[in-house]
């Protein structure tokens, strides 16, 4: 352990260190987090999709709306110190925060916002489309954003309330990238695609100072953030790969943060030296029914399954410290969330509802599950719950990809799954479970309705669409709430569980922030006792 602890600090830390200096612990001005960052395969803003990607990003970037680590719950101001929405004209305008500078020390310009949009709009990398969707092009990107000073004016095109597009550019492309600074390193008209890969160049609380691929991560405190110095001068995120030894380096003082240990791991860390913390995600998992199916047409079926669902049996056993208990389409934690778990499992009430609606048992259909823990574990306690009432699933485990272009193709009957939302609204949920126009099988949509055959209500289908257009936030949230009422009553979509995040840390760490997805993890609150 002694040559372990040695090595973290020489090789990650580079600090300074008295002569025969030992440390106990981390040094009191350095995070030191251990986590598998081995999915990482871009840092650019305009390219990073990943997960681990994201974390980094959160803290290297500002946009200029964003829901910051005060308050991941909260759209506040970024770089923009205020705007002004003119809904009819499809237009919004921001003024830029006075004095805002990049961490390279180039002030913060009008300019910066329109190369950072541009340069995600013609580079069309993967998360392109969060953009793209506001009818941006890149012919037609120098009209849809301009700036005039410190003012910067944007528009778009589509049935988009401005609120819809504030949360849009919270996203992770929204990041506001140093023109200057990125431009004197772009090679071959890449826009600084490469360089950004492995430097930054924003104007968030942190600095990429140190970038090695599945080894580490180092990042430099930013000490003229507009939101104030950060406590944490160094953070250094260590891949490791193994939550056992991830589990050995926590205990024993060398990191402070533990990402990736297991439920078993957790539970038997010592209380006095550890802490152990839970954050909802935002990942949501189901259970569905292909309309295809003709005994799974009846609404008796799909309420009866509300009550078939074993939530408390399975989340304080082999889900504890995973997933938890939610029931609407829309993940708690966001706004616009509905958190009431009306359901219960109730094996005489669900026979109750098919016996009243004269559904004849028993049932017997398929269920696509992938073959992993713990969806093979949920998929059986399913299995033994249903069977009670008379439904039975033959459980058919298969990879991701076999299963999801089973989902795809709707050639499933049940299926097993989650889905998490693009970007911090309520509309990317929505229309995956609230909405679908056209169920032609030529149609194909990205949505669990259209994938479930699902010939949504036209009504429930004008409410997205209303809700999509309200411009007020407040009652915006509200129609949300609403729909997911009504899926959550009625709808051959069982929503069951959302993704829970364990995180273990040393006891003397305060104010991490991890909100519910990757966007949202930050260090800048971060002290030590």
């Amino acid at each position: 352990m002694k040559m372990l602890r040695a090595a973290l600090l020489a090789t990650a830390l580079t600090l300074p260190l008295a002569a025969g200096a030992v440390y106990a612990a981390t040094p009191a001005d350095a995070l030191v987090i251990a986590q598998n960052i081995d999915d990482i395969v871009a840092l650019d803003p305009a390219q990073a999709y990943e997960f681990s990607a994201g974390e980094i990003n959160a803290n290297l970037y500002d946009k200029l709306v964003q829901y910051d680590a005060a308050d991941t719950t909260v759209l506040a101001p970024g770089l923009a110190a205020s705007w002004t929405a003119d809904e009819a004209a499809k237009t919004l305008t921001f003024t830029l925060r006075d004095g805002a500078a990049f961490a390279s020390g180039n002030p913060v310009r009008g300019e910066d916002v329109v190369f950072s949009f541009k340069r995600v709009v013609v580079l069309n990398k993967t998360p392109a489309f969060i953009l793209t969707q506001l009818g941006w092009t890149p012919e037609n990107i120098d009209q849809m954003v301009t700036a005039d000073g410190n003012t910067v004016t944007l528009k778009w095109e589509g049935n988009f309330a401005s609120a819809f597009v504030l949360n849009v550019l919270a996203a992770r492309p929204g990041a506001i990238v140093d023109e200057v600074l990125v431009k004197a390193n772009e090679v071959d008209g890449d826009f600084g695609n490469a360089w950004l890969n492995t430097h930054s160049a924003g104007s968030g609380p942190y600095v990429l100072s140190d970038y090695r691929p599945a080894e580490i991560v180092r990042l430099t405190a930013n000490e003229t953030y507009f939101g104030g110095a950060p406590a944490m001068k160094t953070i250094i995120i260590r891949h490791v790969a193994e939550a056992a030894t991830q589990q050995l380096l926590l205990t024993s003082g060398d990191v402070d943060i533990a990402k990736n240990l297991t439920p078993d791991q957790i539970s038997g860390l010592s209380a006095d030296a550890v802490k152990v913390e839970t954050y909802p995600q935002a990942a949501v998992h189901f259970l569905s029914f292909n309309q295809k199916t003709e005994s799974l047409t009846p609404p008796a079926v799909w309420e009866a399954a509300r009550y078939l669902v074993d939530y408390d049996g399975m989340t304080q056993s082999f889900l504890k410290g995973q997933m938890e208990k939610h029931q609407a389409f829309w993940p708690k934690g966001f706004p616009g969330s509905y958190d009431e778990t009306p359901y219960t499992y109730d094996v005489e009430k669900a026979k109750q509802i098919l016996a009243d609606a004269g559904v004849k048992t028993p049932i017997n259909v398929t269920l696509d599950v992938i073959n992993s823990t713990p969806f093979t574990d949920i998929a059986q306690s399913l299995q033994a719950g249903f069977s009670e009432a008379g439904i039975n699933f033959e459980i058919l485990p298969g990879t991701g990809a076999q299963v999801i272009t089973k989902y795809r193709e709707r050639t499933h009957q049940a299926m097993l799954l989650y889905w998490g939302p693009d970007f911090m609204d309520p509309h990317s949920n929505a229309k995956a479970f609230a909405y679908n126009s056209n169920n032609a099988d030529d149609n194909y949509t990205a949505t669990t309705t259209w994938r479930n055959a699902w010939a949504v209500p036209a009504e429930l289908n004008d409410e997205v669409n209303a809700a999509l257009a309200e411009p007020d936030q407040a009652k915006r949230n509200a129609d949300y709430i609403e729909l997911q009422k009504q899926v959550q009553e009625n709808s051959p979509i069982v929503i069951m569980f959302q993704a829970a995040l364990t995180i273990a840390m040393a006891s003397n760490v305060d104010g991490y922030v991890n909100g519910a997805t990757s966007d949202f993890v930050y260090y800048r609150l971060v002290t030590k006792q």
